[in-house]
C-alpha cells in the first residue's frame, strides 16, 4: 500500500540504491510509475507493507516501510531486489553495487568506484568536508539526520 514518503515515521526501514549514472528526466519518469505500481503491491506473507519511496538527484532510489504496522520479510525484501535488478537491466545501470561512493564536488554529484575514492582522498582531491551519501542509514530519521553529511561524519571518515 503506497504512503506518501513524507507520511511514513522515522523509524520506518529504508534500502537506499544508487546509480552509477545519472538517469534522464525521462527514465526518472518511467521508474517513479514503475516504483508506484511495485510499492502499491508490496507485500509481506500476503499482508500489504505500507511503503513508499523517494528518488533523488536523478540519481537514487529509496524505498521505505513503515515496520510498525507490518515487517517486511525475506521473501518481500527479495521481491524489491528482484525489482531492482529489473530496472538494472531495463536501464543498463548498477543499483546494487555497495563497493561505489557517490558524492558532490561542488553543485555536481560525482560516482567513483571505491579504489578511486580513496586514491581521490591520497591526491586530497576530496577532504574530510566532502558531502558524501552514507547509504548505510536504516531508517527515515537516520536518512534526514545522515545521508548527506561531511565525509568525516560518515563511514568514508576512515580514509582520511
Amino acid at each position: 500500500m503506497y504512503i506518501p514518503f513524507e507520511n511514513l515515521p522515522g523509524e520506518s526501514r529504508i534500502w537506499i540504491y544508487q546509480s552509477n549514472r545519472k538517469f534522464s528526466e525521462e527514465e526518472f519518469s518511467e521508474i517513479e510509475t514503475d516504483l508506484k505500481a511495485f510499492v502499491e503491491e508490496w507485500a509481506a506473507h500476503g499482508t500489504s507493507l505500507e511503503a513508499s519511496f523517494e528518488l533523488k538527484y536523478n540519481r537514487f532510489i529509496i524505498l521505505a516501510v513503515n515496520q510498525d504496522v507490518q515487517a517486511a520479510t525475506g521473501c518481500s525484501i527479495d521481491s524489491s531486489v528482484e525489482f531492482i535488478q529489473s530496472l538494472e537491466k531495463k536501464y543498463n545501470v548498477d543499483l546494487l553495487d555497495k563497493m561505489n561512493v557517490t558524492f558532490k564536488l561542488g553543485e555536481h554529484i560525482a560516482h567513483k568506484p571505491l579504489i578511486d575514492f580513496k586514491k581521490m582522498v591520497k591526491d586530497k582531491s576530496v577532504s574530510e568536508n566532502t558531502i558524501v551519501f552514507n547509504n548505510l542509514v536504516n531508517n527515515i530519521e537516520e536518512y534526514n539526520e545522515s545521508w548527506e553529511v561531511p565525509a568525516a561524519d560518515s563511514w568514508h571518515s576512515r580514509f582520511f
